[in-house]
């Protein structure tokens, strides 16, 4: 059995174009020496295996064989070596990566995130279990996904790493030096990465497809150093290098400061790919001239968080007016909106940024952020309200930003027992797990008499969903009221007189 399995893994690296036929009998070689099987007899290989099917097959063999521990982490690092043995080297990705952007962009990014999936850097199989629907509201389609992709820790690598050195190889997860690395417990395989080569700012970077993409084609365009993210004047000259180079993908950058930043600050990367998000088709609200840059147009946008849009074919000018606002509102406050640029010397103002190509002109989404924190929300007071903690508690990043919940894999399995105490009636408020949801249950029941089998999971989706909306509400600095539309139009006043 293990030859038919090894044969089929060569077939499928020869099917996707990974190897070609002279490397038939070393690739076989190298997956025999990585399994430590000796001998070999000629075989056909196997069909209808999906390739995670596949390499779940070949890992069985390994651990009942003693070739490897059976565990999720050495799992997934032997899965990752064998997909990394069919990888072409990096100058052979970057060389083809070029040919085909000789054709065009979107010729380019097509064959890179088809090669990502056939290498399995990029998770497809894993990724289509992820629950994932859209939320209508007064500000259009929310995406709405609950995360199951990311494969949950094994407690037997918990426990084994915990004894582990912390390692300093590679300094982060996106690190240039992960591409080919072995993988440990504490940090994951990546034998099979080959990120593609990029000048952004005159500087090297490098782009890469995500492993557990949250949204069509999501990439990560990462410098070459190891140094922190900054939300600059030359953010913008390197989000408009990178959109000029992929005109057909938008790209955009976490904050810089904790809590409203990403999830890795201490390297400067952005994200991108082709989809279009629900604050891209947002409407403009108010439209407001900005003095000094004549061939910029500016307005502030309907969505729940504070959002201004600017728009030129000209993309110094653009990069320069972006830089306005960013400088006036770091130093911005306004304590009837409960707005302070620092305290005790530590700031608070920033911006998610995030530019596309739009009917031929250079368009800049700038997301006013503020990370202040108070004793009674030590978690960010424009961070979702504690009420909200048993949908969505973490960090309200770049993807939520822009309109797409990743909700906890935990909600998955919630999801379906809260549907059966809604249909029940009975009291999860004691319940180990479902407590944290009782308050909100209630009144959820108590709003849907109709509820029955065919609509109770309809029902649970679309109240998630307003729980998202008011997600994104809280996180906006400026609120969707009289009060705070009032102070929003302050800032901006403040704004042009900046310019």
């Amino acid at each position: 059995m293990i030859c038919e399995l090894i044969q089929t893994l060569v077939c499928y690296g020869l099917d996707k174009g990974l190897i070609g036929k002279d490397d038939e009998i070393y690739i076989r070689n190298r997956i025999m020496q990585t399994l430590n099987v000796g001998a070999w007899e000629s075989c056909e290989p196997l069909v209808g295996l999906t390739t995670d099917e596949l390499l779940e097959k070949l890992e069985d063999y390994a651990a009942e064989n003693g070739v490897i521990e059976d565990s999720g982490a050495y799992r997934d690092i032997l899965g990752t070596e064998l997909m990394g043995i069919l990888t072409p080297l990096p100058r052979e990705v970057n060389a083809r990566f070029r040919e085909e952007y000789a054709k065009s962009p979107e010729a380019a990014t097509d064959w890179y995130y088809r090669f990502s999936a056939d290498t399995n850097y990029y998770r497809a199989g894993v990724i289509s279990r992820d629950i994932r629907w859209k939320y209508s509201c007064g500000y259009g389609d929310l995406d709405i996904t609950i995360n199951r992709s990311k494969p949950e820790k094994d407690p037997r690598d918990i426990a084994a790493a915990r004894n582990m050195p912390k390692a300093a190889y590679p300094a982060c997860q996106l690190c240039i030096e992960n591409t080919g690395f072995h993988g440990t417990l504490t940090h994951p395989a990546r034998q099979n990465l080959r990120p593609v080569r990029m000048t952004v700012d005159g500087q090297d970077w490098w782009f890469q497809y995500s492993p557990y993409g949250y949204y069509n084609e999501h990439c990560i365009v990462f410098n070459n150093e190891h140094i922190p993210m900054k939300i600059d004047r030359s953010v913008f000259d390197k989000l408009f290098d990178i959109i000029e180079i992929l005109p057909h993908y938008f790209v955009g950058s976490n904050a810089d400061l904790p809590i409203v930043g990403g999830s890795i600050l201490s390297h400067e990367h952005f994200q991108g790919g082709r989809y279009t998000f629900p604050m891209e088709t947002a409407p403009a609200e108010r439209k407001f001239p900005l003095p000094g840059f004549p061939e910029v147009s500016a307005c502030t946008v309907r969505w729940p968080m504070s959002v201004i849009r600017l728009r030129s074919a000209d993309r110094k000018q653009l990069g320069e007016a972006c830089d306005s606002i960013l400088r006036c509102w770091r130093g911005y406050s306004d304590p009837a909106a409960g707005v302070f640029a620092e305290t005790d010397g530590v700031p608070h103002n920033t911006i998610t940024p995030i530019a596309r190509r739009k009917e031929g002109l250079f368009e800049c989404d700038l997301v006013l952020r503020n990370n202040i924190t108070s004793e009674d929300r030590p978690l960010g007071i424009f961070h979702p309200n504690p009420s909200l903690h048993h949908i969505k508690k973490e960090n309200i990043g770049l993807i939520e930003v822009m309109g797409l919940a990743v909700l906890p894999a935990r909600l998955a399995p919630e999801l379906e027992l809260l549907e059966r105490a809604m249909l029940s009636g009975e009291d999860i408020s004691s319940d180990e797990k479902l407590g944290c949801h009782a308050e909100w249950l209630k009144d959820v029941i108590a709003r849907h008499p109709e509820a029955n089998a065919q609509n109770a999971d309809a029902i649970l989706k679309e109240e998630i969903g307003e729980v998202f909306r008011q997600v994104l509400l809280d996180a906006g600095v400026f609120k969707r009221n009289e009060a705070g539309q009032a102070a929003f139009m302050r800032f901006i006043e403040k704004a042009r007189n900046c310019v």
